[in-house]
């Protein structure tokens, strides 16, 4: 099943059918325990609003309310080897060597939820950046009992010029306007997502593929319960929150978003996130 944030209202598809709940308030919805169980008894009680066309009419918003938006760094063989590269220079490289191999995951805060853009809404690339690119990262929707409600997108856009030049850089790197997309919805099911789940991303520019790349989320070394864990040790969140899980997917070291650029991100099952750069 998934659930849309919609302006219509939060609405649940099940097998193609769509149903406008009858919560509004999407922190509540999304903190219902059992959510799976949950949407199953409340779709058997609602008239259904439409099909795959109606949900097209509406205007989709990032599903997310409340909740702040966190991720995680070097999760990947091949984000670590990237974050090595950008930061030789630096002195920096070594760091991302050690967080890989340590028992700690890298986790750091990404945006508060109504700085969040959504499906089809523009991301921004830093003014005082060289060197800029998007994550597509899994993202996991955890309840504020650190159960993983949900799995969506997200795009975790870094200037990388600015987290190469040194590594406590990272916050100006990653937290700024525009910098955070999640959507289109929310996956709920019954069980975890498959490891063999695929993660894709294409970049055009002026309608042509100047980037595509994929890789299955078995490549990632820790566990999305581990990743959870650490996020709740010593922090808790009312609403829930959200965490990008980290990216295998990483241009090439020449490549830099340019303003105008399409980034179209899809993982199997969830669906497509497109966002395109702020002009």
């Amino acid at each position: 099943m998934k659930i849309y944030h919609t302006t219509a209202g939060i609405v649940i598809v099940d097998n193609g059918h769509c149903f406008l709940s009858l919560e509004k308030d999407w922190d509540v919805f999304i903190n219902r325990d059992h959510l799976y169980r949950q949407l199953k008894e409340e779709v058997a009680t609602l008239t259904r609003a439409g099909g795959p066309e109606w949900l097209e009419q509406q205007q989709i918003l990032a599903p997310v309310g409340t909740q702040e938006i966190w991720a995680a760094g070097v999760t990947y063989l091949r984000s670590k080897t990237a974050r090595m590269e950008e930061s030789r220079d630096s002195g920096g490289a070594t760091f991302y060597d050690k967080v890989y191999e340590a028992t700690r995951p890298e986790l750091f805060f990404k945006s508060v939820g109504s700085k969040v853009m959504g499906h089809r809404q523009p991301v921004r690339i830093r003014k005082d950046s060289t060197w800029n690119v998007p994550e597509p990262e899994l993202t996991l929707v955890i309840n504020s009992s650190g159960t993983i409600a949900g799995y969506t997108i997200g795009n975790d856009m870094s200037s990388r010029s600015i987290e190469g030049e040194n590594p406590l850089y990272l916050p100006q790197a990653k937290v700024y306007d525009g910098s955070a997309a999640i959507g289109p919805c929310v996956l709920v099911s019954d069980k975890p997502l498959s490891p063999d789940t695929v993660i894709s991303m294409s970049i055009s520019r002026q309608n042509k593929t100047v980037f595509e790349g994929s890789v299955a989320i078995s490549q990632m070394k820790r566990s999305h319960q581990e990743l959870v864990d650490y996020l709740y040790r010593e922090s808790s969140f009312a609403g829930g929150a959200c965490l990008m899980t980290g990216t295998c997917v990483v241009p090439d070291n020449d490549f830099t978003l340019a303003a105008g650029d399409v980034i179209t991100i899809h993982i199997e099952g969830i669906g497509t996130l497109v966002n395109t750069v702020a002009t």
